[in-house]
């Protein structure tokens, strides 16, 4: 007989509000992670002072928004209306307190419950809160989510605003570290979204005159091939066009807040430019030929909006407003009058997107006589081999442990063995390839069917129709570290480059990193990553220690890989930049200039990697 545990009127508990948010952080801010990811929960934190100062000014208050971002303290200084001095303790430790309640004082904002600021509050070592209100100023700090000090209101010449500083607290986030390139990504979508604001951040200034126009431009890593069409309404923005990348790739936004789960706002932003192009040209064309290579942004603003989670990624709202049609019919009708517009009156933009539209049409029919066997071959593969070792969770909305999913890609049985025995059944997969891929550049999508490879990665990803139903939420390269194991990286970077970039830059592709060394002697053992780990190892445990350089995964114990893939793993992400031509990489590093390679390989050969 199993124990009992007794369940009497002892067991119920009330926890107050900063217990319950640093309990249960992932229920406020999402997942933690360590800052390497552009969604941890530090940049979280980040986000939600920021949108209080965003609120600020989109209701015409404070222009201007100074961002000073270290490891040791992160600063937020607006210059809105600044909170009113008497509930400035009310507003940042008590639940359920607020101005956002009050639809009149903040119509159409991103923060809805107040529960942001508290979370930061209650999340942070260090917790100071300054606002300044008609020559007056308050401050106070807590520690924790605890007030340890408030200052009695004085005088001042100040500007009216909130000043904000904060520093996450290390037993919750640990050994965290902020990326400059995620933080100005951020702030750029900010003044992309709110025209005439400017943001300071570490000294640099983000402006953007031309809204989502200025947001593609500098996002898109391949050249349209017809100028964006911007166009804009009341409580609406749109800006789309094509490319010759597989794939597509939106950005979606609700009250300036981007939404990169999307939402019922680009489902009907989707359906609505299917619909207009169909009924533009008078042909039924398949969704995904109008939809192949589309590059587009959609911003709206929605009263009192109802997100799926506390992180608004992703919008549930069904209505504009208590008062206003559905989200649906407000865009595909404002899509249906305006897109039908630009397309009659620039008729070379009109014939350039019908001969795309076309040639995506004949690129589906010419793979369509194949596709029906390779989902045979990939099925009786599934059934039949060991290729493909599954988790007990996929990444999918209906299950809970959807963002801890992952599947390593490796090669070979000795490296596959090895973090198959290593690896947490419940969340980590392991596919197994045979041997080196095909280089996949210069190729049409046909290959995906007709390599078995590729047409079996393919299937175990989930990935035929789009990224929207992928298994796992990080696909994570897991190759050795010599010369092979980095062709074998390169070849498969570039299949997903190549026919699936929105798995880059969506945030879900990953580098492994595992040790390069071991140093150790009978009392203590070092795994080094690098050769200034490895001195530094080296010389903490004195004479004459063991060194062992791993040069294959295989070589690895289960035992130790148990620990470079489980809460200490290292995962480099795969990103793409402004700048960064999918093209022109892909024909660089996998093309025919084998002079100009071979050049830049031996100049680049002894140079840090942080110097490339």
């Amino acid at each position: 007989m199993s124990q009992q545990t007794n369940y009497t009127e002892d067991s119920i508990r009330t926890l107050d509000w900063q217990e319950h948010i640093r309990r249960r952080p992932g229920m406020y801010i999402g997942k933690l992670g360590d800052g390497s990811l552009a969604d941890d929960g530090i940049y979280v934190l980040l986000k939600e002072v920021i949108d209080n100062s965003i609120d600020e000014f989109m209701m015409g208050n404070g222009k201007k928004i100074e961002v000073n971002v270290t490891d040791a303290e992160v600063s937020i200084r607006d210059y809105g209306r600044g909170i009113p001095l008497g509930k400035l303790v009310d507003v940042t430790s008590k639940m359920n307190t607020g101005a956002k309640y009050d639809s009149k004082v903040f119509k159409k904002s991103v923060g809805l419950n107040g529960v942001g600021i508290k979370a930061v509050n209650a999340l942070s070592d260090k917790f100071i809160i300054r606002a300044i209100r008609e020559g007056e100023v308050k401050e106070v700090e807590f520690s924790c989510g605890v007030k340890t000090r408030e200052e009695k209101v004085v005088k001042t010449d100040e500007g009216n605003g909130t000043h904000v500083v904060f520093k996450p607290d290390t037993s919750i986030f640990n050994s965290y570290h902020y990326i400059n390139d995620y933080i100005s990504s951020m702030m750029k979508n900010y003044t992309f979204l709110n025209a005439g604001l400017v943001i300071e951040f570490n000294g640099e200034k983000f402006i953007s005159k031309n809204g989502l126009l200025d947001l593609l431009n500098e996002n898109m890593d391949s050249e349209s091939i017809y100028p964006v069409i911007h166009l804009k309404g009341e409580d609406i923005e749109v800006g789309l066009t094509h490319g010759n990348q597989y794939g597509e790739n939106y950005y979606s936004f609700v009250n300036g807040q981007h939404t990169t789960q999307g939402g019922t706002h680009l489902v009907a932003f989707r359906e609505a430019v299917v619909k207009t192009i169909r009924d533009f040209y008078k042909k039924d064309f398949d969704a995904s030929d109008i939809r192949a290579s589309i590059i587009a942004a959609v911003s709206i603003k929605v009263e009192e909006p109802v997100f799926e989670s506390q992180t608004k990624t992703k919008l549930g709202s069904k209505d504009i407003g208590p008062n206003g049609p559905s989200v649906r019919n407000f865009i595909v009708n404002f899509i249906q009058k305006e897109l039908d517009n630009y397309l009659h009156k620039n008729s070379e933009v009109a014939e350039v997107l019908l001969r795309r539209i076309v040639e995506s049409e004949r690129e589906r029919k010419a793979i369509s006589g194949i596709k029906k066997l390779a989902k045979q071959r990939a099925k009786k593969a599934n059934l039949h081999n060991k290729k493909l070792r599954d988790c007990r969770v996929h990444f999918n909305s209906k299950k809970e442990n959807k963002y801890e999913s992952s599947i390593f890609i490796t090669e070979g049985d000795s490296a596959s063995g090895s973090i198959t025995k290593s690896r947490d059944v419940n969340t980590q997969a392991v596919f197994s390839l045979r041997g080196k891929p095909l280089n996949s550049y210069g190729l049409t999508k046909k290959v995906v069917y007709e390599n078995e490879e590729f047409n079996l990665l393919q299937a175990a990803l989930n990935i035929e129709e789009g990224i929207d139903e992928l298994r796992y939420n990080k696909v994570i390269v897991a190759t050795d570290a010599d010369v092979d194991g980095m062709h074998i990286r390169l070849l498969l970077l570039t299949f997903f480059l190549q026919f699936f970039p929105d798995l880059v830059r969506k945030g879900h592709l990953y580098i492994l990193q595992t040790p390069l060394f071991r140093v150790r002697n009978k009392k203590k053992t070092y795994y080094c990553y690098s050769e200034e780990e490895k001195k530094k190892a080296m010389s903490k445990l004195g004479v004459n220690p063991e060194i062992t350089r791993f040069k294959g995964l295989g070589e690895i114990s289960p035992d130790e890989f148990k620990v470079f893939i489980g809460e200490k793993i290292r995962l480099e992400p795969v990103t793409l930049h402004k700048g960064d031509s999918v093209k022109q990489l892909l024909e660089f590093y996998m093309g025919k200039n084998t002079p100009t390679r071979q050049e830049f390989i031996i100049n680049n050969l002894y140079v840090e990697k942080d110097e490339v």
